[in-house]
């Protein structure tokens, strides 16, 4: 896998010859919950707009998210280089101990504080620290800030992007470009990931969510002609994970029959992925849901933000908790229906589709940072 990701990296590189004033501005594109089948070779015959991407790049046949297969350590790692051990965003529900303060996926004031980001250092960061201009749209994290430092410019996530949004950040991030304003957008669109998870991968809705996509990749591609923006704007288009069907009714695994719950002090997470605080003198009643051997090879065992026990479903389709929902994701990463999907388009590449065979979401963020001109710096949390 690292020789062919040499390869994906080789091309990026490539601006780093050139003096900065020449240097080709990046755009990227987060798209929550995009598995990597969705857009098959076979698939692809009916998506215009990313077949002309495609043909214009390098395509990766499937990215492999890190452990947990969730979105925010994902996110995390995508940007920033680093396995979640290290970045510290372990989950998308998380519990500062030492503070009291809670990490909750979605709109939460305490998800905002800098103790859950400033684990590591993130592109945009990295970026702004050396002069350079970034413009975010409803980026996950653009709001915060992170080692004391804000982006250019974050349109702040308050709910799920809708189409009509998601046309205007494109259009308005290639106009920053034309303009000399930004180095680097960066949009995040999640409608993929809602119709996946409402009504399953497979759906009609979800299939629908792609299209549009597609929709908006077709004018992507007019505009940067529009734009005379083609030499000059690298695109990376990446997702977080997959996500797998469940029926959640006869696979629910019942925490409460391994343990009593009245023994834990906090108790965060749901679906393949519990992580568990043991009240003071209860942790050697926990069994061990999550072994040494697991811990150290899904590298989940140097967490500053230390979860005492995590409870991990590792069948794919049970989980730990009644989740109303047809698809989840967050289990091993050892199951293709979990990997995401990545495709880059390089201006000085040549012509031609270039296959790389499989990449780790790490990999392409150091990849993101490389096209950028700097290089991942890794921040131990305090």
């Amino acid at each position: 896998m690292a020789g062919k990701l040499g390869v994906l990296l080789l091309a990026l590189v490539l601006s780093l010859a050139q003096p900065a004033s020449a240097r080709r501005k990046l755009l990227v594109f987060l798209l929550d919950g995009f598995r990597a089948d969705y857009i098959s070779d076979e698939a692809l015959e009916s998506l215009p707009g990313f077949k002309e991407i495609v043909s214009r790049g390098v395509k990766v046949d499937y990215l492999t998210p890190d452990f947990p297969t969730l979105s925010y350590p994902n996110y995390y790692s995508l940007m920033t280089g680093r396995h979640c051990e290290v970045h510290q965003m372990t989950g998308n529900y998380m519990w500062d101990p030492d503070t009291n303060k809670s990490f909750d996926l979605g709109i939460n004031r305490d998800s905002r504080l800098p103790l859950w980001w400033n684990g590591s250092e993130p592109l945009w960061v990295t970026l702004t620290k050396a002069k350079r201009k970034v413009y975010m749209y409803y980026w996950p994290g653009c709001e915060v800030e992170i080692l004391g430092v804000r982006p250019t410019y974050c349109l702040e996530y308050k709910s799920v992007p809708t189409d009509i949004n998601f046309v205007n950040a494109v259009s308005g991030a290639l106009d920053v470009f034309k303009s000399g304003q930004a180095d680097l957008a960066a949009i995040y669109y999640e409608r993929v990931d809602v119709e996946g998870h409402h009504y399953g991968p497979s759906s009609p809705q979800r299939k629908d969510a792609v299209k549009a996509v597609d929709t908006v990749m077709a004018y992507m591609t007019k505009w940067i002609q529009e734009r005379d923006l083609q030499d000059d704007l690298n695109v990376i288009i990446f997702s977080d994970h997959g996500m797998t069907d469940i029926s959640w009714t006869d696979k629910v695994i019942k925490l409460d029959n391994y343990i009593n719950l009245r023994d834990l002090q906090q108790l965060k997470g749901r679906g393949p992925v519990v992580s568990l605080w043991p009240a003071p003198g209860k942790h050697s009643e926990m069994p061990p849901f999550f072994s040494s051997s697991m811990v150290s090879k899904y590298r989940y065992s140097t967490c500053v933000l230390s979860i005492p026990v995590n409870s991990v479903s590792v069948k794919l389709g049970r989980i730990l908790s009644t989740l109303a929902a047809p698809a989840v994701d967050g289990f091993l990463q050892r199951s293709s229906v979990l990997r995401a999907w990545s495709t880059i388009h390089v201006s000085n590449l040549a012509p031609g589709p270039q296959d790389v065979r499989a990449s780790a979401a790490r990999e392409l963020g150091r990849a993101s940072c490389f096209q950028c001109g700097v290089y991942v710096r890794q921040v131990q949390a305090a």
